[in-house]
């Protein structure tokens, strides 16, 4: 992507999003496009931002959270404040995400036997229905 400014079909196209997911973030203060009457031209900075939100929304963070690693930013800290919050909340959601996979594996054995019990019972109908026939 160029230094220059992007317009919103331009944004969409470039993120695979639409303009009310844009108008959406902007409405929450999370991107602050440069407003010429009705247009909106985002910035680098903009851009940077949609990808790190993308990426939070990925990953399972809240807005908030997002908000809060984004404002993190600005603080004259080398950015140790924000790799810091975001490695602190990026456990808790993997821990999250991990747990969920378990209990989606286990659900997923569970209805493979029920459906190995279930296409043994429509065997053995169907036998029982072809000999009584």
């Amino acid at each position: 992507m160029t230094t220059e400014t992007l317009n919103i079909r331009q944004m969409c196209d470039a993120f695979d999003v639409t303009p009310r997911t844009l108008r959406f973030y902007e409405a929450k203060e999370l991107l602050f496009p440069i407003r010429e009457g009705q247009k909106r031209l985002f910035t680098k900075r903009d851009r940077a931002r949609l990808k790190l939100i993308l990426r939070g929304k990925r990953f399972g963070f809240s807005l908030e959270e997002i908000r809060q690693l984004l404002d993190l930013y600005h603080m004259d800290d080398g950015q140790e404040a924000q790799l810091s919050k975001s490695y602190v909340l990026a456990e808790q959601h993997l821990a999250d995400m991990e747990a969920q996979k378990a209990e989606l594996e286990e659900a997923i054995g569970e209805l493979k036997e029920q459906m190995a019990w279930g296409a043994e019972k429509l065997a053995q109908l169907s036998k029982e229905k072809t000999v009584a026939a």
